[in-house]
């Protein structure tokens, strides 16, 4: 919890909490004992309940800290009621120690009903401290999961908006065309092949919304695919090499992920025969990297980020995993986490 400033209700809180108790609990005081002896007892009464305050306090906040979020509010409220007898035992003897050091004994607790009653008034001051708070800790804690909901939705709306981009991309679609126009002309075989690639493509994007997580395994099958058409395309100005372990085929991702990665690739470098732009996909124990060589565009297209910050998206979304990206003198790495097989995804928002 980012730190607040309690100084005023540190100032105010035990005063106004000293009137109260005053008013229901030793009011009889003002009537039965002499105004010195009153007023010895205010100020061991006042000063007691500043530093029984800023004690429970300190108690509140360390719990607050080894126990953050809402998840563990069970937890810190058993641990406040196991240290309960602990602290009003303290804010009673303090109080005891202070008629010692002013030899008030008359007030000095000597029988068990007494100890009993200013127990009981302990326990009630100790109780308005936890509230005070645990109160603001759980107003706080609640605030930013709400609005962390909030950019989840945004974010999610984001996704399927990039999802739906990448499904009906009309520049994509348009070169398909074109390089299928030509192999039509040149090489029919090579041009019905093509047919069946652009067909497993993009019934592979249409299925993509329908499911949050796929396999690896899927995911390369397709890349193979979508590989395909852009070699059509490139020629020998691309090449691609997987060295992914089988052990790794049904580990689950977010669809199109490898799509995304690959396309961002080709979109920011040159890809020509004498300088291939050569993009590697390879598992590396639970994590998958893809990675391409850097050679930029001399006129470089302007970027948005989005390709990248929807993968990352995706992941924070369905698995609230991280993803690394990391751009080397020679070459553009991006780090996945592999999901086990039977990841569960998170709870739909």
């Amino acid at each position: 919890m980012k730190a607040f400033n309690d100084t005023r209700i540190r100032i105010i809180g035990p005063f106004i909490l000293f009137l109260v108790g005053t008013l229901f609990f030793r009011l009889n005081w003002y009537l039965e004992l002499p105004a010195n002896r009153l007023l010895r007892s205010d100020l061991i009464g006042l000063s007691a309940g500043y530093v029984c305050w800023n004690l429970a306090r300190w108690v509140v906040l360390r719990l607050q800290q080894h126990y953050p979020g809402l998840d563990n509010t069970r937890r810190r409220l058993m641990w406040m009621l196991v240290l309960m007898p602990v602290l009003v035992n303290v804010a009673w003897l303090l109080r005891q120690l202070g008629h010692i050091a002013f030899n008030d004994a008359s007030r000095i607790t000597q029988t068990l009903p007494n100890y009993t009653y200013a127990i009981g008034i302990q326990i009630f001051y100790h109780c308005i401290y936890f509230v005070i708070y645990e109160g603001i800790y759980l107003l706080w804690a609640w605030r930013q999961t709400y609005e962390q909901h909030e950019r989840l939705k945004k974010d999610k709306l984001k996704y399927q908006l990039t999802t739906l981009k990448t499904q009906i991309n009309p520049h994509f679609l348009f070169n398909c065309l074109n390089s299928l126009s030509m192999l039509i002309h040149d090489d029919p075989r090579q041009a019905e092949a093509f047919v069946d690639e652009i067909s497993t493509v993009y019934r592979y994007l249409l299925r993509a919304n329908d499911q949050e997580l796929t396999t690896l395994g899927n995911e390369l099958a397709f890349i193979e695919s979508y590989f395909q058409l852009l070699k059509t395309r490139y020629g020998a100005g691309i090449d691609l090499r997987v060295a992914v372990d089988d052990a790794c085929l049904d580990c689950k991702m977010p669809p199109l992920t490898l799509q995304l990665l690959v396309e961002n690739a080709v979109k920011h470098n040159v890809t020509m025969t004498r300088r291939p732009l050569r993009i590697e996909i390879i598992s590396q124990g639970q994590s998958l990297i893809v990675q391409n060589n850097l050679q930029r565009k001399s006129i470089a297209l302007p970027s948005t980020k989005v390709g990248l910050a929807s993968i990352a998206t995706k992941y924070r979304l369905l698995v609230g995993s991280e993803i690394a990206i990391r751009e080397e003198e020679n070459r553009f790495v991006v780090t996945l986490p592999l999901l086990a097989n039977r990841v569960e995804t998170r709870a739909a928002l």
